[in-house]
């Protein structure tokens, strides 16, 4: 008798942890007319003797409990489980316009619009680069001037002899520096350049997340390159702004060359992307 109790008993115990919340009529009009005293009195003894002989029940019960806990869980989380793995990625027609012809064309329409923005902030760096060093002819220049003659009393003799070149060209590196700094270029190419750098990280960014919403994938190649070029010769152009401020020539230099470069891959990159604009029209449609 003993040794069917301790049979049936783990089966009853396992069923009663997977139990609704809320019993079925028939069973519950069963237990009423049984009673309660009787019930819990008996679960009460066939639980004592399955302990005394079935050294495993701790471990069965903390494993069932751990399964009645997890079950919610599991259940929440078995959609993601069996989605297949090709219906995560886009181009699958379930993103509307983000998948569409409008939203591709921004990219190549912002990015042609940079390049001339480019081509502007070089202008602006160029004219900003010009006011510092026309300052230094000037210097250089004063210093091949003959000494003023003088007076024994000190005053400078007058003499009406006409202008020296070095004079001359003196006096219109000055005229053509007064008329540089009433631009502003300073303000306005370090301006121009955080605008560059701000909105072209986020296109560059922005057209490869395009790409992959289009198609469900990238591809590697001359266009992707050259972006991936361009920002990187941003970010390095700008991070060497702090130490331009300070003076630093190499700095300055440096920065020159790396724009150059970058509008050098600018103008390389344009023919691959036009042929990209090419495929857009031909395998999307409108929005």
């Amino acid at each position: 008798m003993a040794l069917a109790t301790t049979t049936t008993t783990p089966l009853s115990l396992l069923k009663l942890t997977y139990l609704p919340n809320k019993p079925s009529s028939h069973y519950s009009s069963s237990c009423s007319r049984l009673p309660p005293t009787n019930i819990s009195n008996s679960i009460k003894n066939n639980v004592n003797e399955h302990k005394l002989i079935n050294p495993q029940h701790k471990t069965n019960n903390v494993f069932t409990n751990t399964i009645h806990y997890l079950k919610p869980a599991s259940l929440a989380s078995l959609p993601f489980l069996l989605l297949d793995a090709k219906d995560a990625l886009a181009a699958n027609g379930e993103l509307g316009i983000l998948e569409g012809r409008t939203l591709a064309l921004v990219h190549p329409l912002v990015m042609s619009g940079l390049f001339v923005f480019t081509l502007w902030a070089g202008y602006l760096g160029w004219q900003w680069r010009r006011v510092r060093t026309i300052q230094n002819e000037i210097t250089d220049l004063k210093k091949q001037l003959k000494p003023t003659p003088v007076t024994p009393e000190g005053k400078p003799v007058q003499e009406s002899v006409a202008l020296s070149p070095v004079e001359i060209k003196i006096q219109q590196l000055t005229e053509e520096r007064k008329e540089l700094l009433k631009g502003s270029f300073r303000d306005r190419h370090f301006n121009a350049g955080s605008i560059l750098l701000g909105f072209g990280v986020l296109e560059s960014v922005g057209g490869g997340v395009n790409t992959w919403l289009r198609t469900g994938k990238l591809f590697p190649g001359p266009h992707l390159f050259a972006g991936a070029g361009i920002t990187v010769l941003w970010a390095l152009a700008a991070a060497l702004v702090p130490a331009m401020q300070k003076g630093n020539e190499t700095a300055r230099n440096l920065h020159i060359a790396l724009n150059v470069l970058n509008v050098l891959l600018f103008v390389w990159q344009i023919p691959t992307g036009i042929e990209i604009v090419f495929k857009v029209f031909e395998f999307t449609t409108w929005p």
